[in-house]
């Protein structure tokens, strides 16, 4: 059975040492599983009765093996996750963390069964991936997020000519859809909110170049960002979506929200309150569910916000009512967001674990093939 949804699911392309700059964060060269094998969860530096102990049921797979991502595809698939957002760095002047992608995705021989389109993670890099050091120096800056406008003009040439013309990238009538992670960053690349606009218009104009009918552009909404510019990073004030010139926006995790600390019923009525919010702001937004968040083990002393009985029963209503918001929105296209497919170290991921073994996906299932689940390929 096809969906009539496309159910997308962010991925965090951190699950294999096959990047060698990697290991500055997990030197045990297999990626973020070292955080996740490694949390630490009963220990004196967490509060009593705290723990921590998911485990992936399919193992700690290298996921830029075109083998386990035609695997994973497969199981996507089936449950009704039909398209990926992967999470896409620039750090140090080149790519950071495409294996994933390039590798294992674009490599795997069903990967026209789940499509995909690219946010492109545009914060600095710090210590926050690195156990040893992200107590101490959590926010001391490795590499900057920001670019020059002539670095962006070699950015969008890899995106059109390496991913937009692959068949599996996701398109909202016919034009490649593309998401920016935050906007601060756009603000200091290019001097302000009409600086972002004429690089954004740039790339629509290098889009329709290539031979597409134009460019789908995507915010992911972030509650610490502001969204009513004042202009203190130079351009004119005001709503930054409406002047950058986005066609719509999303939101990527409870990480990106002040409500993430307590019970996910709690987060059901915030998944709400954004969806009202967006009605007012009048904004075209494509509803978002995140599973819950908890990043603990990316430290060894303990991170307040932790999301408690996010059990797949309760991520099921959330979905419901993402659904419900995309099936009374003239929306151009039947886009539901999910965080995510593998944020295992934020505690927010639908792939099977020992704790719910396939139940969120399960959720995901049921709520959107309504109880099929199509044929594998």
């Amino acid at each position: 059975m096809k969906s009539k949804y496309d159910v997308a699911a962010y991925v965090w392309p951190a699950y294999t040492g096959d990047e060698p700059r990697a290991r500055m964060f997990w030197k045990e060269g297999y990626g973020e599983w070292q955080s996740v094998h490694n949390a630490p969860s009963d220990t004196a530096l967490k509060p009593e009765g705290y723990v921590w102990n998911r485990k992936p049921l399919w193992g700690y797979v290298n996921e830029a093996n075109p083998d386990v991502m035609e695997m994973e595809i497969n199981c996507a698939y089936r449950h009704g996750v039909n398209v990926f957002i992967y999470d896409w760095y620039w750090y140090d002047d080149r790519p950071f963390l495409e294996n994933c992608l390039n590798d294992g995705y674009l490599k795997a021989k069903n990967n026209d069964l789940v499509k995909f389109y690219l946010m492109w993670a545009n914060h600095n890099a710090n210590h926050m991936w690195n156990i040893d050091l992200s107590d101490q120096i959590n926010n001391e800056v490795i590499w900057r997020g920001d670019v020059t406008f002539d670095i962006f003009k070699k950015l969008v040439k890899r995106w059109i000519e390496k991913y937009f013309s692959h068949p599996s990238y996701y398109k909202i009538e016919g034009k490649p859809v593309f998401m920016f992670y935050l906007m601060k960053p756009l603000l200091i690349s290019f001097g302000g909110s009409a600086g972002v606009r004429e690089a954004l218009d740039y790339f629509r104009d290098e889009v329709k170049k290539a031979g597409f009918p134009g460019l789908h552009l995507q915010a992911a909404y972030n509650a610490f960002e502001g969204f009513d510019y004042d202009g203190s990073l130079g351009g004119p004030a005001g709503d930054l979506y409406e002047i950058c010139g986005f066609d719509s926006v999303t939101h990527y995790n409870m990480g990106t929200r002040k409500e993430r600390d307590g019970d996910y019923l709690d987060f059901i009525r915030c998944h709400q309150n954004d969806y009202d919010r967006m009605d007012r702001e009048g904004k075209l937004y494509f509803p978002q569910v995140s599973l819950g968040w908890d990043n603990n083990p990316r430290y060894h002393k303990f991170k307040k916000n932790v999301t408690c009985n996010n059990t797949p029963e309760n991520v099921k209503k959330a979905l419901a009512q993402a659904k419900a918001y995309a099936d009374s929105h003239p929306l151009p296209a039947p886009l539901i967001v999910i965080n995510s497919w593998n944020e295992w170290t934020e505690t927010s991921y639908l792939q099977p674990d020992n704790l719910y073994g396939y139940g969120y996906l399960e959720a995901v299932r049921e709520v959107f093939l309504e109880g099929d689940s199509p044929e594998e390929k």
